[in-house]
């Protein structure tokens, strides 16, 4: 073995190292754990858009979204969640608007609002800070985070200067959820969640407002939209205690 390729075997023996470790840990951990739960839930909260119209998040344009979802854990740390996620406005003048942003020259030229809904499916993978599942913990809870992917249908409508320069129109885009969240027991089945996620989407078309269709004076086409979810949930956990297989001996081929 020369000196250059010395870095490079320690490296690989450290990462070895590293990985046996890590993945020992984890087969031990699911061998201490008789029980793995599932949950079922529900959450309601509001759903927000940052774009052309809106390039900060205002909390105040928040519009109401309703969410339903199930999750399974898979270790101690990690859970997977499924779930389905709403929203429409219920007032028809209900709409995204610059309105806070109009002493700025372009906002108060354009004077654009946005009417808009969506319907998104995501899955995303969940680490607890905290041993959440281990129900001899009082209080049981945990901070968490969560980053997957999700597919979103949306519809929106685009009015410039009180007159609508674009028409309903229905789009389907990808984005990447990203987000914190906490987890608190209110007894052995019931649970309650905060949760905040943002969504970086691959498109600047949620509000319409997207180049070549407007010149880059109207729209930024450096700049893809996001869209945001932040509310409560209630959720129901199932427990299924793991028995151990039943033992049957086989004989082997030299017995």
């Amino acid at each position: 073995m020369t000196l250059r390729t010395l870095p490079q075997a320690l490296l690989i023996c450290l990462l070895l190292q590293i990985g046996s470790a890590f993945f020992s840990t984890s087969v031990q951990a699911q061998g201490n754990q008789p029980v793995t739960t599932s949950e079922i839930g529900i959450g309601i909260g509001g759903a927000n858009y940052k774009g052309e119209i809106s390039p900060n998040y205002r909390f105040l344009n928040n519009q109401p979204a309703l969410t339903v979802f199930y999750r399974r854990d898979m270790s101690n740390a990690i859970t997977l969640r499924g779930g389905l996620l709403g929203s429409h406005r219920i007032f028809d003048d209900k709409s995204f608007s610059d309105e806070a942003f109009d002493e700025r020259p372009l906002h108060a030229y354009r004077q654009a609002e946005l009417k808009f809904s969506l319907l998104e499916l995501s899955g995303v993978v969940e680490y607890n800070f905290l041993d959440y599942y281990d129900r001899s913990q009082s209080p049981r809870l945990s901070p968490y985070l969560f980053v997957g992917i999700a597919g979103m249908l949306y519809n929106k409508k685009l009015y410039m200067a009180g007159n609508v320069e674009r028409e309903f129109d229905t789009d389907i885009t990808v984005a990447i959820p990203v987000g914190v969240g906490l987890k608190y027991a209110l007894s052995t089945h019931w649970n309650l969640g905060l949760e905040f996620g943002a969504r970086k989407t691959f498109t600047d078309k949620l509000d319409h407002l997207q180049a070549p269709d407007f010149p880059e004076n109207i729209a930024n086409p450096h700049d893809n939209d996001w869209y945001f979810y932040n509310g409560i949930s209630i959720s129901y956990t199932f427990y299924r205690y793991n028995c151990p297989p039943i033992y049957k001996k086989r004989p082997g081929l030299l017995d």
